[in-house]
């Protein structure tokens, strides 16, 4: 079975977004979103080398490193800007693009999982690396790569 996260068309300048339904409580999905050691397991991007530091369980305002590579190896500080309890968490790095998880319980014990990507608050030299790095074109497909990496898993 071929299966797919939906690459949303968005309104917003420097924004990408995908989605996915994952057969599974939100509160499952949200301990891996929450777990910074868990990323690298449905990474979609095989960017993410692991967690180097940071608490088990992620909460507003926690600060996580991750072992990174991409062309060379490299580590990246995370702060949460967002976290409610099985419905959101976002994230954001020292070049100020986020990272969020929207979770939407459908009731049917399935829920919708939409990951945006967000560069819009940035200045206009770290929109100039968004760009320069075609971080707009390549970031939708991995986020639906991830999506799918993590329903596999939360269904599994």
């Amino acid at each position: 079975m071929d299966i797919r996260a939906e690459i949303l068309a968005v309104d917003f300048p420097d924004t990408a977004a995908a989605r996915i339904v994952i057969a599974a409580p939100a509160e499952k999905i949200f301990n891996y979103l929450a777990d910074p050691r868990s990323h690298a397991l449905f990474d979609g991007s095989s960017t993410i080398q692991g967690a180097i530091a940071g608490p088990e369980r992620l909460y507003l305002g926690a600060r996580f490193g991750m072992s990174m590579k991409i062309r060379v190896p490299y580590r990246i500080t995370n702060e949460v800007i967002a976290f409610e309890e099985n419905a959101k968490i976002t994230w954001r790095h020292l070049m100020k693009w986020t990272w969020s998880y929207e979770l939407k319980d459908l009731g049917n014990g399935s829920t919708q999982v939409t990951e945006i990507f967000d560069a819009s608050v940035c200045n206009k030299a770290q929109r100039w690396w968004v760009y320069k790095t075609d971080s707009l074109n390549r970031n939708p497909k991995w986020m639906a790569k991830s999506l799918v990496k993590l329903k596999i898993l939360c269904e599994g």
